[in-house]
């Protein structure tokens, strides 16, 4: 039987402070609390998920990991959903337009605006990458954890997938 109890920590990261919400089933939400937050650190989450998130975002803010495996439960409309899940399949380094996101979901009614507005409400950002989501003109746009935070993790992802394609 799933447990409904939220159990949640706060998470330090190079960008910023992250609010965790996890049950015991899965992670339900990752929020940027800024860089100022006065909310406390969470030590050693006691909660064996929030030790996972914590350690996979630690991975991948050390360019360690490129494909998170944490169980996570999107709740929203079957729409928000296929839009979230398309974001899923936006390859680690590489960044769509609201536009290809909309090609990608399954529903005639898509389209970059209604797209924009389901990015928008990602509960699980970073994990669920919708900071790879962009402007029709390649230009960043719309993102709530601040627009110098999707610079950030878009040029970590270059830089990694950079790397790792001129490895020996």
């Amino acid at each position: 039987m799933s447990s409904t109890t939220s159990i949640g920590a706060v998470l330090d990261s190079p960008v910023g402070k992250l609010g965790v919400e996890v049950d015991d089933d899965a992670v339900h939400s990752i929020s940027f609390l800024g860089r100022r937050s006065t909310a406390p650190v969470s030590a050693e989450p006691a909660h064996p998920l929030l030790r996972a998130v914590r350690d996979q975002l630690t991975a991948f803010f050390a360019g360690e990991l490129t494909a998170f495996d944490l169980p996570i439960k999107l709740r929203g409309s079957p729409f928000q959903r296929q839009v979230w899940q398309a974001l899923l399949e936006i390859p680690y380094g590489y960044t769509w337009t609201y536009k290809q996101v909309s090609e990608h979901v399954a529903d005639p009614s898509a389209n970059p605006r209604t797209v924009g507005a389901v990015v928008g409400q990602n509960p699980v950002p970073i994990v669920v990458p919708c900071h790879r989501v962009i402007g029709a003109d390649g230009t960043l746009v719309g993102f709530g954890g601040g627009l110098d935070n999707k610079r950030i993790l878009l040029e970590l992802e270059a830089r990694v997938r950079i790397q790792h394609e001129f490895a020996p």
